[in-house]
């Protein structure tokens, strides 16, 4: 009987993790994410909730690549109870948002030509560049992640490497940013009207986030209906509800009849429920596009729900 015991000597490592495109991006991205932060920690600065959104999204990603990339070398990611495909997908997409997010954020809030007063004087500027240039490089490198690796046509991949995965990630990115302008003073509370549109909107989100925490968990397969079909059949009813949401919230916030047509002179910049409204109306038709779009290509995709 013959051993089934790998020889002496024989290779642990999957050095591929690393040295591949896919591989080579994501030590770039640990670079980048570690040279960000540390600028801004030791010289740069932030402060206020902009600067901490920016902290905790490098910081975020740099410890989630760091786990994928120790997991692909460490041949590990078998033993964990996940589509390591989609997960690894989801989540590049997930940081490439975040990341082009705080590569706007950290630049416009914090980021001057101009030195700062003493004691930061233009040392603190100088890092301050920096750190802008290697978060742009940063969004860069996770966004060449998400092109390496995204399914091609034809291709049979993983649910999240596809257009209609992708596409998963952002709907729900743009809803966490229409939360956020929601829950800053936008009176959604006024009309009934208003208050169906926030029910839409939240009814969507978590829909979103099953379809990806079923195709992340690797349980899509163990539905008892078709997990492609099931998708599609929500991604309609998302298209119709958002359509009614794209009707109704602007007519009950601009209209003249229930709200304001136009900024109000001596509404205070920072909080003021227009701006707030505006922001909303904005990224509902945002979301509303990109729903379609998922409705489109979800026609088309080929994907194995355990991969």
């Amino acid at each position: 009987m013959g051993s089934t015991m790998e020889p002496p000597g024989g290779a642990y490592l999957h050095l591929g993790a690393v040295t591949s495109p896919v591989g080579t991006a994501r030590v770039l991205q640990l670079a980048f994410g570690c040279t960000t932060f540390s600028l801004v920690a030791h010289r740069g600065g932030f402060a206020g909730v902009q600067g901490t959104f920016c902290m905790a999204a490098w910081g975020f990603c740099f410890a989630v690549s760091l786990l994928v990339v120790a997991c692909e070398l460490t041949k590990l990611h078998g033993c964990l109870r996940l589509s390591w495909g989609n997960f690894t997908a989801a989540f590049a997409m997930l940081a490439t948002l975040l990341c082009a997010t705080a590569a706007v954020i950290y630049p416009l809030y914090f980021t001057r030509l101009q030195c700062p007063p003493e004691p930061a004087g233009c040392a603190a500027r100088d890092f301050r560049l920096a750190a802008s240039v290697f978060a742009g490089l940063l969004f860069l490198a996770y966004a060449a992640e998400v092109a390496l690796t995204r399914a091609r046509p034809g291709q049979v991949a993983s649910y999240m490497a596809t257009v209609s995965g992708l596409l998963k990630i952002v709907q729900a990115f743009v809803a966490c940013i229409i939360f956020g302008a929601l829950v800053h003073d936008s009176r959604y509370g006024r009309y009934m009207a208003t208050q169906w549109c926030v029910a839409v909107y939240s009814l969507c989100f978590l829909a979103t986030m099953a379809v990806v925490a079923l195709s992340v968990t690797g349980h899509a397969g163990s539905l008892g209906c078709p997990f492609d079909r099931l998708v599609v059949v929500y991604t309609f009813l998302a298209v119709l509800l958002y359509l009614s949401t794209a009707v109704i919230w602007p007519v009950f916030c601009f209209d003249p009849k229930y709200g304001e047509p136009r900024r109000p002179p001596d509404c205070p910049r920072g909080s003021c429920p227009w701006d707030s409204q505006l922001v909303v109306a904005i990224f509902t038709y945002v979301n509303l596009l990109l729903y379609v779009a998922d409705l489109a290509y979800s026609q088309r995709i080929r994907f194995v729900p355990t991969l």
